[in-house]
């Protein structure tokens, strides 16, 4: 239950009459001082013990918070003294937000702490009544309590620091407001706007300072208030001011001055770390930011004499500074020092102008060559492949020879592969969108089907939405954005069109791709540099800093998260790190809002414009370093050749799960599973038709049901197990998951989540991976048949807005799955 509240702003004195009780500084040691100083400090006791009232008053009630153990007070000074004078160190009573008033007094917004009230009315009531100081006769704490002229309740307003103007009148609107928190306080502050349901930014856009955390959150005026006096920490609002256009704005100068500061602060990645290499124009590694992280060894092309360096639009130099940096705007706006895990290399697959145009039924071949350059330049190296060139207005719902050259790229079986060859992760973009100028010509992301070579089953695609809402560029003041925040961004593509049980979901994963603007007539649709991204230039003596969005902008990024965790967790294969990536990704509330109430045939649609949401990295960590995570990554023969051609192996992982815990909580549960395999591509016609003749296997996840015993479970997924194998089970409905079994008809990666109460995880503790067809084993060889593959599986428990302690119950020891080789009854049999 969520009660909403108003704060009343206490208010018991005025200015005016404040002074007539305020002596002149030299006449406070005697005379008529005591009677003075009796009514000021009387008074301030007053709108003290009031405003603790008050705020003890109003504390907000929500079943999703603890109420913060702080109050913030709204505190005049008289003009000319320094905030700092109301600080008291050793009790952490800090100054927070400070605002110069029109008669040039300043107001002050003051944290105390609870165990700090004593202190500050102890303060009040020296000055009031105790002794005078011995030597000087004067009141104690004199400078800070006369520099004091009035004290209320905190409110809002008391926070806010910009024109007030630009403070949402309406209490529901949702804004991108700068949230400044205290430094070392942020945490509790953001764990409490996830719990009301606030849009936090990512680490990579926050901003760091000595005192202060700037974070950008997205959420209306009603939940700022809740959280401003619900946790402890908050400092200072602002209305989110972040842009490309503060850096893009400025002459040459400036922009070189700002890209060589972030250079001094940046600690370089060594030459063996992973690398996001880049399928694309060329870059210009003379970047003051790209050169220490791209060898001139690593930067070369498929055809030699196109050169290595960047096209005359920059589109690589672009996506090389946001798979390196991210979006520049945080970087380049605080003074921290930036440690880089991964590097660049470059492998040019377009040509110059003066060249001719590849031909389009040569990219598959292409992109083989390029990865084998990359990889002969430096084979020790780790990497990841980042690619947003596609086949122009081509769909991808069938498989085609540049699609299917990506999938044995990954899997390790492109020409010239070995048994030793590694496997490969992808990330292509989905596409971009046409974007034209008049608003009536704009049609749904829906009728812009993703492009090849982005159905590749065994790559990530990126589709793109949007956080950037807040239009800054001169002459566009009245402009509003095209898509409001976490909406699908207005430059991609989805695979709605697509046949829903023959082709993969894509995209994957959504990540920013920039918004556009729309004109004060509504007739009107532009790109502006306030709604895109902050990269780096081509032209590195003239713009080094430029804008730049659209799927391209995304994949870069998402190219960056693949990199950053492949550096991190050097030991995990690509299969498990993309299993992590998806694993990682959230819906965000405006995607929700759609899937929510949605059936599963209407979910699968969702599923094909959002993905499974926007990845991050802090959850992709904490999913691989948490455990309440099952990661497991192993090898699998799915099929056997002997007697016939069989299934073989299927595997189970016994989950760990807290069973008093679960079954003493009133409340859902929700179990999320991922799974990653490459398979080995077989184009053709038939192809199109069945997903189980263009992959090699399929593999597929299955958790023990509520009032299954393990045999039963085990008979329900291995006919040779029963009296009768060819006996058929009677399979109750699985009820609970998202999207359900069906979502898995085609592609390599199945993702989905479970959510009910508690108590009936406790049994559902077995997860099994087991294979599907293929058409190694109805079509391929006896050593193809006989083959092994890979697999990366995610698990993770967790309770959505419940204070529950899930860590300590679990034991880190996971069982490692159970090499179970079973032969299925027939050949009929594929689930």
């Amino acid at each position: 239950m969520v009660t909403r509240f108003t704060l009343p702003h206490i208010d018991i004195t005025d200015r005016a009459i404040t002074r007539l009780y305020q002596a002149p500084q030299e006449n406070m040691g005697g005379g008529s001082a005591p009677r003075v100083r009796d009514a000021h400090g009387a008074r301030l006791q007053a709108e003290l013990a009031a405003a603790f009232q008050g705020a003890d008053a109003t504390r907000p009630t929500d079943d999703r918070l603890e109420p913060a153990p702080a109050t913030y007070l709204e505190i005049d000074l008289r003009r000319g003294d320094n905030p700092k004078v109301l600080e008291q160190k050793t009790a952490h009573i800090v100054p927070g937000a400070t605002r110069l008033q029109e008669d040039e007094t300043t107001t002050v917004a003051l944290y105390v702490p609870d165990e700090a009230r004593p202190i500050l009315e102890g303060i009040l009531r020296d000055y009031t009544s105790g002794p005078l100081t011995p030597k000087a006769q004067l009141p104690r704490h004199k400078p800070k309590v006369e520099a004091i002229e009035a004290i209320r309740q905190a409110r809002l307003e008391t926070f806010w620091t910009d024109d007030l103007d630009a403070l949402p009148a309406d209490p529901q609107q949702a804004i991108w407001w700068e949230v400044w928190c205290f430094k070392g306080m942020e945490a509790k502050t953001l764990e409490a706007a996830e719990r009301l349901g606030a849009r936090v930014a990512t680490p990579d856009n926050r901003l760091y300072f000595p005192e202060t955390v700037v974070v950008p959150i997205l959420a209306n005026r009603v939940t700022i208030e809740l959280l401003l006096f619900a946790a402890a920490g908050i400092s200072e609002l602002r209305r989110a001011s972040a842009s490309p256009t503060f850096f893009t704005d400025v002459d040459r100068e400036n922009q070189i001055g700002w890209a060589e500061n972030l250079a001094e602060r940046t600690t370089w990645p060594g030459s063996n770390a992973p690398a996001v290499c880049i399928l694309d124009t060329g870059v210009n590694r003379a970047h003051v930011l790209i050169e220490p992280a791209l060898a001139a060894t690593d930067v070369t092309s498929i055809v030699a004499e196109w050169g290595a360096d960047d096209g005359p639009d920059g589109h690589g130099t672009g996506m090389a500074g946001l798979a390196l940096h991210g979006d520049l705007v945080a970087p380049l706006s605080d003074n921290r020092e930036l440690v880089l895990t991964h590097r660049l290399e470059s492998v040019k697959i377009l040509p110059p102008d003066g060249f001719d145009v590849n031909d389009p039924r040569s990219y598959g071949a292409i992109t083989q060559s390029a990865v084998a350059l990359a990889e002969i330049a430096a084979s020790h190296r780790t990497r990841v492949f980042c690619m947003a060139v596609t086949n122009e207005n081509v769909s991808g719902a069938r498989p085609t020879t540049w699609s299917a050259a990506i999938d044995q790229a990954a899997v390790g079986n492109m020409t010239g592969d070995d048994d030793e060859a590694p496997r490969r992760l992808f990330l292509i973009s989905a596409g971009n969108a046409p974007a034209p100028v008049q608003r009536d010509q704009i049609l749904s992301a829906d009728d812009y089907p993703v492009e090849d070579p982005a159905q590749a089953w065994n790559a990530i695609t990126v589709g793109g939405y949007t956080d950037k809402v807040e239009i800054d560029d001169e002459g566009y003041e009245n402009w509003s954005p095209l898509a409001e925040a976490g909406e699908i961004s207005p430059f991609t593509r989805t695979s709605v069109r697509w046949p829903q049980n023959k082709s993969p979901f894509k995209p994957e994963i959504v990540m920013e791709s920039g918004n556009r603007a729309v004109s004060p007539a509504g007739d009107e649709v532009l790109s502006v540099d306030s709604l895109a991204l902050l990269t780096t230039g081509h032209e590195v003596a003239q713009h080094p800093l430029v804008p730049f969005s659209a799927t391209s902008a995304a994949t870069a990024q998402a190219a960056r998260l693949a990199a950053m965790l492949s550096a991190a967790y050097p030991d995990m294969w690509p299969e498990t790190i993309r299993a992590l990536i998806i694993h990682s990704a959230e819906w965000t509330e405006a995607m929700t809002a759609s899937l929510d109430g949605a059936n599963k045939r209407d979910a699968y649609s969702l599923l094909r414009r959002f993905g499974y949401g926007v990845p991050s990295f802090e959850r992709a960590s904490a999913s691989a370093d948490n455990h309440l995570a099952l990661i497991a990554q192993n090898t699998i023969t799915p099929f056997r050749s002997t007697d016939g051609r069989k299934f073989r192996d299927c595997h189970f992982y016994r989950l760990p799960w807290p069973r008093e815990v679960l079954e003493g909580l009133d409340a859902d549960i929700r179990l999320k599973i991922t799974l990653s395999y490459f398979i080995e591509p077989n184009p053709g016609a038939s192809s199109a038709i069945d997903p189980q003749r263009y992959q090699s296997h399929g593999l597929r996840f299955d958790l023990r049901r509520r009032l299954e015993t393990v045999t039963q479970f085990v008979e329900r997924v291995n006919p040779l197990e029963r009296d009768d194998p060819k006996a058929r089970v009677v399979v109750t409905p699985d009820e609970g998951w998202r999207f359900g079994s069906q979502s898995f008809s085609a592609g390599s990666l199945h993702c989905d989540e479970w959510l009910g109460p508690a108590v009936q995880l406790t049994s559902r503790d077995i997860i099994c991976v087991k294979p599907v067809m293929g058409w190694w084993r109805t079509r391929g060889t006896r050593d193809e048949c006989n083959r092994q593959t890979r697999y990366g599986l995610v698990a993770t428990l967790s309770a959505p807005g419940v204070e529950v302690d899930l860590h300590t119950p679990i034991t880190l020891l996971v069982e490692n799955a159970m090499n179970v080789e079973i032969a299925f009854a027939n050949d009929e049999v594929d689930e």
